[in-house]
């Protein structure tokens, strides 16, 4: 099967958040299980530094908008784990500083930015190789499966590929105003409430859900939850509507980048059968953290994280105060909005022999927290999947999290009892509910074989891409027997 990827962002080219992942990982697995996999990025910027002198596939695409022409190259990113890459060029559009905006905002030409990046996709695909299936990502790639099914409906090259949309984060849709509709030269009829029109906004996620023959998500527990108002950002009821052709499929790791048996960015080594290494982690990030003169009997608690609401860190600044009665101790990396950002740093500055606040992103401490914390903190609002507590498994450091999207799909409670589970969840989305839980891994944590044996229960876990990217193949599959015909 030859399968086209368009995304808006991929490791190790462009990178926001878990969607470059994604991009980044699958489609060498989809590679590994005999299939044709190519994938189409556009050119920012940061990408062209990192290419070089570009080799163009396509020297010119020619896209047509309302009231004049734009123009593609087509650079070839070469061949990568079996993975063919190719890059959209247009310097006016793709020239930025930001992937999508400046901090806190967006481009004002955005739309033109991405549906231009779709078309010139399609263009480019018809010469280079059209796939059997589009697998495309998010709002930004989501006018593919419009234009399949519209303007490019009666073309007797691309008529016949199927579309599969990826939704990453439903509350991102990409909405513009009703005249976008005009601009992209679709015709008027598909701006309509069953159709890509949503409060009377042209919106692209919106579209993509609606045409495209299959979508899928990124966990089981968040495709359930994209379908009520709660979660769905006003498309639960979009999402509903295709339920038969959607499915929760569960992210994958990469455990070559990501396992205490092998990582090099930590202090020592170690394995289930031998956990001697952690040991020396916990004192290495203790002394990365200025933490040096906390006790052997007092858990560290790691958080690594964009600092905001939506990652329940409005719960832990209620509890700031509560949270340092215990005996605990907390290491903490990220950043993100300022109010939250304020309170970490108050809250590091007011006790700082138990608590320690990087600011930033850093990779390498990053891993020290994964491998020195004993447990790991993830009180998401929601989580359409999560990574962080998946590494937190394999490193043995024992998560509490939000029973909701992909934490609670990865996450078993742990059953004092029978000695199973991996993780401590709380499900009441409240200060008291979170409190709760860190206070059931904090007793826990003072019964040390106990404690191992959860420990290990986590870094028994297998969340690789090979199984995700089975399932992939598996909606690819279906997508092509499914294209063209009604639900």
């Amino acid at each position: 099967m030859r399968i086209v990827f368009a995304a808006s962002e991929c490791v190790p080219f462009a990178k926001t958040g878990g969607l470059a992942d994604v991009a980044g990982a699958l489609p060498a697995k989809v590679v590994r299980l005999g299939h044709k996999v190519t994938v189409y990025l556009p050119l920012y910027s940061r990408v062209r530094s990192l290419l070089g002198e570009p080799s163009y596939a396509l020297r010119s695409v020619t896209v047509p908008f309302r009231y004049y022409n734009r123009f593609a190259g087509i650079v070839d990113g070469g061949i990568r784990a079996g993975v063919q890459y190719y890059f959209v060029e247009c310097p006016e559009l793709f020239d930025r500083p930001e992937l999508y905006g400046p901090a806190g905002g967006d481009y004002p030409d955005n739309a033109e930015r991405f549906a231009f990046f779709c078309r010139a996709v399609l263009e480019a695909t018809k010469i280079l190789g059209v796939p059997d299936v589009f697998h495309v990502h998010d709002w930004q790639t989501g006018m593919i499966p419009v234009y399949l099914k519209t303007v490019y409906s009666a073309d007797p090259v691309l008529s016949h590929a199927a579309s599969v949309i990826t939704i990453h984060n439903i509350a991102y849709q990409g909405a513009f105003p009703p005249v976008t509709t005009e601009d992209l030269l679709l015709p008027w009829e598909v701006f309509t409430m069953d159709r890509v029109e949503q409060f009377d906004c042209f919106n692209f996620l919106k579209g993509g859900s609606v045409f495209a023959d299959m979508l899928t998500t990124v966990s089981r527990k968040y495709a359930e939850e994209i379908q009520t108002p709660e979660f769905g950002w006003g498309l639960e009821g979009v999402v509903s509507g295709r339920a038969a052709r959607l499915r929760g499929i569960l992210n994958g790791v990469d455990y070559d980048q990501w396992n205490p048996a092998t990582d090099r960015l930590i202090a020592a080594n170690y394995t289930p059968q031998d956990l001697t290494g952690k040991r020396a982690c916990r004192r290495d990030l203790l002394t990365a953290f200025g933490l040096d003169q906390v006790a052997d009997t007092t858990p560290v608690i790691g958080i690594v994280s964009r600092l905001a609401s939506q990652k329940g860190f409005d719960l832990v600044s209620h509890l700031g105060e509560e949270l340092i009665a215990r005996d605990a101790a907390f290491a903490v990396l990220g950043t993100g909005e300022p109010a939250i950002e304020g309170f970490f740093r108050s809250w590091a500055e007011r006790y700082p022999d138990r608590v320690s606040v990087r600011i930033r992103y850093d990779d390498a401490l990053a891993h020290k927290i994964e491998a020195g914390a004993d447990i790991f903190l993830m009180p998401s609002r929601y989580e359409p999947c999560g990574l962080n507590q998946i590494y937190s498994l394999k490193y043995g450091t024992v998560p509490v999290v939000h029973a909701t999207g992909g934490l609670d799909d990865t996450i078993d409670e742990w059953n004092p009892s029978n000695r199973t589970g991996s993780g401590f969840k709380f499900a009441v989305y409240d200060p008291a509910a979170l409190l709760g839980a860190i206070d059931r891994s904090l007793a826990t944590f003072k019964n040390k074989i106990a404690w191992q044996i959860l420990m290990r229960n986590g870094m028994e876990h297998n969340f690789s891409w090979e199984t995700a990217a089975a399932e992939y193949v598996k909606v690819y599959e279906e997508a092509v027997e499914l294209a063209g015909t009604p639900e």
